[in-house]
């Protein structure tokens, strides 16, 4: 499969490819269960837990401010994708229209249909996340997370989840659907944090 799908960087790109990872030549799809369809109209966005609550339209999201960003896509069954280029809502601009409560410590991400993934708030306040809505200049496709994915280009890419629909503030750290079975509770590529030291690797 490598030389078809994925090949080894070249010398200037090796700095920027963590260790055990080859560059894609496409943009691979990897899902869990069925892809979910759901339109613009019909999307909202929860926040609940240790925060006001608030739900968001597709119209309260475009009103935000929209930026360019080209980041390092890597994966944690060892292929990166560099140079992807997404259009979106940085988080931090986000966040200045939630009041949280001081104790919040960690956060969940949750998705249509059902997926969930946990990450610490000083990892999901970094100035480079942002909220997704378009790849290489197209609306983000279903299969790629559409309408709207978080990306958090530092960690491993389980982490930018698809079909993004609410964040849940918690005072404590809990396991979303791949730490529970069997990933690192961070996955941050440079450390290969890939899987649970439970697992034994």
């Amino acid at each position: 499969m490598l030389g078809k799908f994925f090949q080894k960087p070249g010398k200037e790109e090796s700095e920027r490819v963590p260790p055990g990872q080859h560059l894609a030549k496409g943009f691979p799809v990897l899902t869990y269960g069925e892809t979910p369809q759901v339109s613009t109209e019909e999307w909202e966005f929860r926040v609940w837990g240790l925060a006001k609550s608030v739900t968001f339209s597709w119209s309260d999201f475009m009103a935000l401010p929209q930026h360019e960003f080209t980041a390092d896509f890597h994966c944690v069954t060892r292929w990166s994708k560099l140079d992807v280029k997404w259009t979106g809502i940085k988080v931090t601009d986000f966040m200045g229209l939630i009041e949280l409560d001081p104790k919040v410590a960690h956060v969940m991400e949750h998705c249509y249909g059902g997926y969930t993934t946990n990450i610490s708030i000083e990892d999901f306040l970094r100035e480079e996340n942002f909220f997704a809505f378009k790849v290489f200049g197209e609306d983000l496709p279903s299969e790629h997370g559409g309408p709207m994915r978080l990306v958090v280009p530092h960690l491993y890419a389980w982490k930018s989840a698809k079909w993004l629909n609410g964040l849940e503030f918690l005072a404590a750290e809990e396991l979303g659907f791949w730490e529970r079975n069997g990933y690192h509770r961070r996955g941050e590529p440079w450390a290969e944090e890939r899987y649970s030291n439970a697992f034994g690797i």
